[in-house]
Formats: C-alpha cells, sequence, structure tokens
C-alpha cells in the first residue's frame, strides 16, 4: 500500500484491545454521559445505555419515528452535551420521507433530554434534502456529528449513483456535504452561502464522497473529516469554511470494476486549480475509513495529538502523527484482531473505545 504524504511509522508495542461488551447488531457511534455510561446506537435502530464497565445494558426509549433501517442506512452518530443540568442527545439516522415520499430516505438528525433511559422533547433539528428513493440507492449517507461549541456539524453524503453523486457540486442540495447549524437546528449567518438564492444555507462544505469521519482537533480547534473514496483514494481532510474538496471532478480512486491501481481517477485527475487536496490518501487500494478522534489524555502521553481513524475493510486502527495540518506519519494498528472498526473515541479516563462493525458487534477498551 502507498502511502501519501506520510512516512510508515516504526512497529510500536501496543497495550491488549480488551472487549468490554459483545453482542450489539452493528453498532456505530458512541459517546459518553457523566457518570462514565457510554450511549451506543446499533445500525438496526437501536440506542443502548451501557455502563463503564460494559456490564450493564439498557434500550433508550422515546426514539426518533420512521427510522429507515436497509443498506447502509439505519441508526447511526450519538452526541451528548450537558445543558443547565441536562443530559442532551443528537443522533443521526436515515429517515423514510411522509406520504408519497415514503419510499424516500435522507439523512435526519434529532435533538432530545435523556430523562433516566428515555429521550424526551425529542424534536428533529435538520432534514437532508433532497431524499432519494430506495430503489436508487441505499449506500453512502454520510451521517457523523461533531459539536465545535455552540455548532453542530454533519456529514451528507452523495448517494452512490453516477446520477446522485453530481450533486455533490451543487449548492441547491445537501448530497456530498458538511453542514453546520445550531444546536436548535438554526443556521448560523455566518455560513458561507447563508442567503445566497438557491443554495442550501447549512452548507459548510461541498464536494464530499461517503464522509463518515468527523472530530474536532482539541488542541487547535481544526475540523477534520475522513471519506470514503470509491476504489482506492481514501482521504482525511481538514474541511474549511466554503471550501470545495473536489468529488467527483478529483479524486485519487478509480471506478468500481476497473483494475486497481492501473486505472484513471474518477474525473480524470487527482488535482485541480480551486479545488482542496487531503491532508493524506491511500492508495490503490481502500482502507474504508469511518469514525476518527484526535487523542488528549494523560493515559498514553505519547498519543497525544494523534488522530486515530478507524478502518473497515482494513480492519485495523490507524494512527496518524500531526504537526499542524501535516500529517508526519501513520501506521495501522491492532490489524491482528480481525476485526472491521467502525468508530474510535476517547473516553472519560484516557482509554480508547472502539466499536466493530460485526452482526455480533464488540466494544473494544485500549487501556494501561
Amino acid at each position: 500500500m502507498a502511502l501519501e504524504h506520510a512516512a510508515e511509522a516504526a512497529a510500536e508495542t501496543l497495550p491488549a484491545a480488551q472487549t468490554l461488551r459483545t453482542g450489539l447488531n452493528h453498532p456505530w457511534g458512541v459517546d459518553f454521559l457523566g457518570d462514565g455510561s457510554m450511549l451506543v446506537t446499533e445500525r438496526a435502530g437501536r440506542l443502548r445505555r451501557i455502563s463503564a464497565n460494559g456490564n450493564s445494558i439498557v434500550n433508550i426509549t422515546g426514539l426518533p419515528p420512521r427510522i429507515f433501517v436497509g443498506g447502509q442506512g439505519g441508526m447511526l452518530d450519538v452526541l451528548t452535551e450537558q445543558l443547565g443540568g441536562d443530559n442532551w442527545v443528537y443522533l443521526s439516522y436515515t429517515e423514510r420521507g411522509t406520504g408519497p415520499q415514503y419510499n424516500a430516505v435522507g439523512i435526519a438528525v434529532a435533538r432530545a433530554r435523556l430523562v433516566n433511559n428515555s429521550l424526551r422533547d425529542l424534536r428533529v433539528i435538520f432534514r437532508a434534502a433532497p431524499k432519494v428513493p430506495v430503489g436508487v440507492s441505499v449506500a453512502n449517507y454520510g451521517g457523523r456529528m461533531a459539536l465545535n461549541g455552540n455548532k453542530l456539524f454533519v456529514t451528507l453524503g452523495d448517494h452512490f449513483t453516477s446520477g446522485q453523486r453530481l450533486k455533490a457540486q451543487w449548492l441547491g442540495s445537501h448530497h456530498g456535504k458538511i453542514v453546520r447549524i445550531n444546536r436548535d437546528g438554526s443556521v448560523p449567518a455566518d455560513n458561507p452561502w447563508f442567503g445566497q438564492a438557491g443554495a442550501r444555507p447549512e452548507i459548510w462544505s461541498r464536494g464530499h464522497r461517503n464522509p463518515q469521519g468527523l472530530a474536532v482537533n482539541p488542541f487547535t480547534g481544526d475540523l477534520w473529516a475522513a471519506e470514503h473514496g470509491p476504489q482506492g483514494g481514501d482521504e482525511v481532510n481538514v474541511i474549511e469554511r466554503g471550501q470545495h474538496y473536489g468529488w467527483p471532478r478529483i479524486s485519487y480512486g478509480c471506478e468500481y470494476g476497473t483494475p486497481v491501481g492501473n486505472c484513471t481517477p474518477v474525473g480524470g485527475q487527482s488535482v485541480a486549480a480551486g479545488l482542496e487536496q487531503p491532508q493524506t490518501w491511500w492508495v490503490p487500494t481502500s482502507i474504508a475509513p469511518s469514525g476518527i478522534g484526535f487523542y488528549s489524555g494523560a493515559m498514553f502521553p505519547e498519543w497525544r495529538g494523534n488522530l486515530f481513524v478507524a478502518a473497515l475493510k482494513d480492519q485495523a486502527l490507524w494512527r496518524l502523527v500531526i504537526n499542524g495540518r501535516k500529517v508526519v506519519s501513520r501506521s495501522a494498528l491492532y490489524r491482528g484482531l480481525g476485526r472491521r472498526m467502525r468508530q474510535v473515541k476517547q473516553a472519560p479516563d484516557g482509554a480508547l473505545i472502539v466499536l466493530t462493525d460485526e452482526d455480533n458487534g464488540r466494544i473494544l477498551r485500549i487501556a494501561r
């Protein structure tokens, strides 16, 4: 596997990845509550509360209606924050339409208060438009979220097909975008296309394929994203206001069905004026990056400031050493586990929590 703009890091002695919990159906997102317990989504349409030691598991009730489960869709990401003494929960998921649009699906985001083990005062604060008929596509939804202060960022995929992915260029569509909204779903007036006729005001950046990783660097405040390329060309980007990340005009990956490592990239080129370049990318084969997270804890001082990338196809946890915005080196960790890794997040005690994408999905805990 070629390494682009990053040296391969030396082998290192790794702490064990201990299994905290099994029996989850394709867990997708995780975040933590003040008591140390976790909220974990399952793509099959559930939200679970799991104790810090993994022994206790409870279903959360009061989930949003019309969750579509199929293909890559279902219950996706979860974020928590405490405001005014309340635990607030944000959920991203694929939502069916209503009436004639019942068989059309798109990402939605709901916000609610968590009271005991029930969601109260739930309100949908964002809906991606247009929804896409299930018969057209059930893939490349995106759906990862990140909070930066009082702003919520949400990644939105291109819906996979050649006819849909062109909309990643269009300001009138949420396809292939990262959007930015306020906590209550209102649109910040300093968004780049706020007030522009024909543009979706929530759009923050465009030209994305299927971004499933999103994280704020706690040391710099920069927003980073990881997205799936087509056949090769997976990327990690720094996301800037109003910038264009190229898809599908440029890519380091090729169309499916063409020879790996000997093909013309999607769009015919990998670099073009006015289009952003990734911080690092993988060619010729895909690692299938999903969730990402920066490490800022005390348990592993040698990892402080590093960016971790959970990889599905590669069945590894990639560690990227960052200097400013430059990826200095990168290495694949825990490949020996042989598990598709969906999300990675730092726990309150400084451990790393990793979700595995399986019918019998696991929560792994990496700690000293």
